[in-house]
């Protein structure tokens, strides 16, 4: 397995990484320097657009247009015309912003708030967003962190960080409600899951917050199967590429030795 320092910008939180696979192209955002960035796995082309708050998740619209949740709303960032256009906003606490989020198949926006410029307990939830109309899915959260869906879309796996677990919900893919089902994987080290994303054969890849690794677990028994260590103490998100390979985004810790913090990864698990 193969660890790549793709890019390293100083940045005290990247987040969000995700792939669009028929470009080639990888997004992801610098949460406290309100940067959005698109890169180029061909050409190795880095681009970024400056929002005016913090930004924190990304959704893939078409061709190098990106919508992207900030704490004063959702913009959409076209990439061909280094442009930004304002295009909504949840009625949210002034004392929260956005973090994680995820589109659902029918192209809803599902996001999760936190405490700002604070973490508060139980402070954050979970929105679905769809066509000017928003409603609270999972209530009562800390730090909203990562969500993804199993293969056949019918769960939805979430994160909500200082529990150290992940929960399976129920999702109805008709109205975008969720039940609770279980918790699927608990944390007993030092590690704490962040982001997440599924794989091809359905296994979770999930980030480690103060554990220097992304690690992957399988959601139908809780095990995990392996983990891969980072030369940095905060990880804080990965997605799958088009090859099957990571891309991960870090975090700078408290550590005044920690030089590697708040880089992006490339980690290589497949040859092909």
């Amino acid at each position: 397995m193969v660890s790549s320092l793709i890019f390293h910008g100083n940045s005290e939180l990247l987040e969000g990484p995700i792939f669009d696979s028929v470009n080639n192209r990888l997004y992801f955002v610098s949460i406290f320097d309100f940067l959005v960035y698109s890169y180029d796995t061909a050409t190795k082309e880095l681009l970024s657009i400056k929002l005016d708050s913090p930004t924190s998740c990304i959704y893939l619209l078409e061709n190098n247009i990106i919508l992207v949740a900030s704490k004063n709303g959702f913009y959409e960032i076209d990439f061909k015309t280094l442009t930004k256009k304002f295009i909504f906003q949840i009625d949210i606490d002034e004392s929260v912003r956005y973090n994680d989020g995820i589109k659902d198949p029918y192209g809803r926006i599902l996001i999760g708030t936190m405490g700002y410029p604070e973490v508060v307990e139980n402070k954050g939830e979970v929105f679905s967003y769809y066509k000017g109309q928003y409603k609270t899915i999972i209530k009562n959260t800390t730090i909203s962190n990562g969500l993804a869906f199993s293969i056949d879309q019918n769960e939805l796996y979430f994160i909500d960080t200082p529990t150290k677990k992940v929960a399976k919900y129920r999702y109805d893919k008709n109205t975008g409600n969720v039940n609770f089902d279980s918790f699927i994987i608990e944390f007993k080290e030092n590690g704490s899951p962040d982001g997440m994303c599924i794989d091809n054969e359905g296994m979770l890849w999930i980030a480690e917050w103060g554990g220097s690794c992304v690690s992957q677990w399988n959601p139908n028994n809780g095990l995990k199967l392996q983990e891969i260590k980072l030369p940095c103490t905060n990880v804080t998100s990965c997605c799958i590429d088009h090859k099957g390979n990571l891309y991960v985004t870090t975090a700078k810790s408290d550590d005044e030795n920690d030089f590697y913090g708040g880089g992006l990864y490339y980690l290589e698990l497949n040859k092909n």
